[in-house]
Order: C-alpha cells, then structure tokens, then sequence
C-alpha cells in the first residue's frame, strides 16, 4: 500500500514524507499533481494526501479527476487556510479526510492509517466479488475456495449425469437443496422438474397424499384428482429433504418406488411408470437408525448407493469471507441500499465464531450486517414504533449520539481534530454529523 504525498511546498512536503516513512509507510512524494493521475487505477493500492491550494490544478481539481478515475480511492485534503465551509465543501466533494496545517503528525498519521485500511479493504471486496462473477455456473452456486468444497463441487460435477439416486448427509443448514438443486441443474435432467419435500414439515395424514398423489373419492375430501411429488417428478428430480422423519410404512412404498420406479396413486391399482431420479438428505446416521428400529435397513442400503457429505462451515473457514460477501451484496441489493465494507477486526470474530447454524446462520448475518446492525452476531430484534411508551430505537440512538459529540466536543474547546480523534472517526464523519445535529463549533470555543 502506497501514500501519495502532493504539495507544491517542499519543506512541507519532505516533513510530511519523513513523518509517514518513519512509520512504516510506503511513500511517494511529487510537487505535480498531474503525477497522481499517472497512477491512479481501480486497482491501484493506495490513498492521497494533496495539498488545496496549489498553482495550476488545485486539491479540488484533482479531487474531482481522482474520483473519476475511481472513487473508491481516498483522498485527504490538507490545507492552511481551512474552515468549515471549506471542510463541507471537501466533505461533498468525495474526500475521505481533511486536515488543517500544520499538519500535527499523530494526526496525519492516524488519518493516513484509517485511510490506507479502508483502500485495503475496498479492494479486497472488489477481489471477492470478481472471484464470485469469474467462476463458472457451479462456482457461482456452490461458493468457497476450501479444499472441502472444491470436493464437493467435483462430486456434484461427476454425479450430475450419473443415473444414480444419491444421499446427501451434512448438519443443519449446510445446504443439502442447494446441493440437490446443483446435481439437477448441472445434469440432463435440467429440462425437467425439481420437486422438492421436506420429509419432516408434512403430518402423517397427507404425506402419503403428497408422495403418491389419490385418485376421487380415495378419502373424505378427495374430490378429484391429484398427481403427487414423484409424479410431478417424472422426467426430473425429486429431493426428499429429512429423509429421516418419512414413516415407517411410507418407506417401504418409496423402496418399491427406488426399485421398481413405478407408483400407484392413493386409492388407484394402475401402475403408472416413473422416470426420475431421487435425491435424499439428511442430518443424522441412518445406519444408526436403522440399529435402533427407526429406519428401514433395505431402504437405507438403497439410499446409500451414493453418499455425498457435506462440510459444516467451521471446517472450511476460509470460505467465510467469500460466503459474506455474496450474502451481502444480495441482502443490500434487496435493503436497496449500498453493501456495508467488512473491516479486519469483524472478519476475525467472524472466523473465530463456531457457526452452528452454519451457512444459514452466516447468511442470516449477513443480512443484519447489511441492516447496519454491527458485525451481525448478536441477532437481536431491532425494535420499530412500538407502544407502550418505548421511543424507536433509531430516535434513541439519535439522541444519544448528538450528547456523545457534544460533551466531546465541549471537552475539547471545539477542537474538531482533538474531538474527532477522541471519538474514533474522521474529520469528516464528525462535520457530517454536526451538521445532523445542528452543532456549531464556534458554540464550543473557548474564549
């Protein structure tokens, strides 16, 4: 990561260039800005820090091209004659900081810091989301980098076209029907239906009915005809989600099923012959079951002609950054609103985490990520305008926040700098959010 130092000043600019490199910085020091527009890319690793007021292409100007060329790229602006009009001029204009001289170096440095983590990060996203556009049709479903899921995709790749009914087994929310709907899509049967049951959702009384489908008058209320899942599934794939909650005298239906791909609708004796392929998930050991008396043996071992395991997340962690940001990016883009940047600190909670909702949970994150609910683990309901005498939240943490910059910036005699290194935020978020809030600095200024 690189500083891109502009000042037409020398002295300035070989004391701001000394400060910075004796902190570790990379720095590239110039008196032209035109030398800054050489660089700039949208993959170029750095910030700007330019002076404002400069012969011929001023820090407004190159503010202007800098954005053009990409946005993205922050861009400090220091000056000696600044002011808060100048300041929100900057603010409006796309600068990320702005600092008035003399540039005090803790400060430049810090600003420096939160600037080059912020590029960093915005390349890293814009990395994330190529690697999630680049990849291939299984690559942009069945996401991660892990050695776990490249196997995982070569399985679904080489059963996709295999005429084999297939058991997926994996914990909660691993994503068993993303892996059933991946094996139909990518193979021939594409063309037709993916029917999906969840084995455990239906009671006793009507799964029947919705496997096999009844004919009129097959039990009170059956008025007419119904066609059930498997047949629904002819010519595609029909996915039995919870496999291990299907009773016991529906699984020897469905083992004549798995044999004989033939059904017999619930109060029919006509055969109607199937051509479709079965693909079983579930959670548990079916052998295990099978030991105890809950699972029929003979279906299992017919089940279990292929056996696709599917990782838990806390065993494939590298693939949590790339899995965050494709939720998201969907869940901002259904919010309508921009996706929020994941800094360091929130990525290393979000690895060190056990994840036993796994890839829903993260998911689910996600989403209260892209609400601006912190890094999303916590999950708390967010209250609306409820009764009972509670203020929204949104009013709460309004109030709270204009007494947070006040009492600071009271402390600090009005110093904006001092106030906003004390808060933790920049120069330009504290003038944004005294202009929220109707603060005025000269109300702070000691006399």
């Amino acid at each position: 990561m690189t500083v891109l130092l502009i000042d037409d000043d020398h002295e300035v600019l070989d004391a701001s260039r000394q400060t910075l490199e004796l902190e570790g910085f990379a720095v590239e020091a110039t008196t032209r800005p035109e030398d800054a527009l050489d660089r700039l890319g949208p993959s170029w690793p750095g910030v700007v820090v330019t002076d404002v007021r400069m012969p011929g292409m001023d820090g407004f100007a190159l503010l202007e091209r800098v954005r053009a060329a990409d946005p993205e790229v922050p861009v400090v602006l220091v000056t000696g004659h600044g002011d808060i009009a100048m300041a929100m001029r900057a603010v409006r204009g796309g600068a990320y900081d702005f600092i008035e001289k003399p540039a005090e170096p803790g400060h430049l440095v810090e600003v420096v810091r939160r600037a080059l983590e912020h590029r960093r990060l915005v390349l890293e996203n814009r990395s994330l989301r190529a690697q999630l556009a680049g990849g291939g049709s299984l690559e942009a479903r069945i996401i991660g980098r892990s050695a776990a899921i490249e196997r995982l995709r070569a399985a679904v790749a080489g059963l996709a076209d295999a005429e084999v009914d297939v058991l997926l087994f994996g914990e909660t929310g691993t994503g068993k029907e993303l892996i059933a709907r991946s094996l139909h899509d990518a193979g021939r049967r594409r063309a037709g239906n993916f029917v999906a049951l969840n084995c455990g959702a239906l009671p006793d009384t009507i799964i029947e009915s919705e496997l096999f489908g009844h004919e009129p008058g097959a039990f009170t209320g059956a008025q007419g005809r119904r066609i059930g899942k498997l047949e629904h599934a002819d010519g595609g794939t029909l996915f039995l989600d919870e496999i291990e909650s299907m009773p016991m005298h529906l699984q020897v239906k469905l083992l004549r099923v798995l044999q004989e791909r033939v059904i017999e609708r619930v109060g029919g004796n006509r055969p109607i012959p199937l051509d479709l392929r079965v693909v079983a998930a579930t959670k548990v050991d079916l052998l295990r079951l099978a030991g105890e008396g809950k699972f029929r043996e003979d279906l299992y071992y017919r089940l279990n002609v292929v056996t696709v395991p599917l990782p838990p997340l806390r065993e494939r962690r590298e693939d949590v950054p790339l899995l965050l940001r494709h939720f998201l990016d969907a869940a901002a883009a259904r919010a309508r609103r921009p996706a929020p940047p994941v800094d360091g600190a929130a990525l290393a909670r979000l690895a060190a985490h056990g994840w036993p909702g796994n890839v829903r949970e993260l998911r689910n994150v996600a989403e209260r990520m892209a609400l601006g609910l912190g890094d999303g683990l916590a999950g708390g309901p967010v209250s609306g305008a409820g009764g009972g005498g509670i203020e929204p939240l949104a009013e709460q943490m309004d109030r709270v926040e204009k007494q947070l910059v006040e009492d600071a910036l009271a402390r600090c005699g009005g110093r904006v700098g001092e106030t906003a290194d004390k808060l933790g935020i920049t120069r330009k978020t504290l003038y944004l959010k005294m202009r929220h809030h109707g603060l005025h600095r000269g109300d702070f200024t000691e006399e």
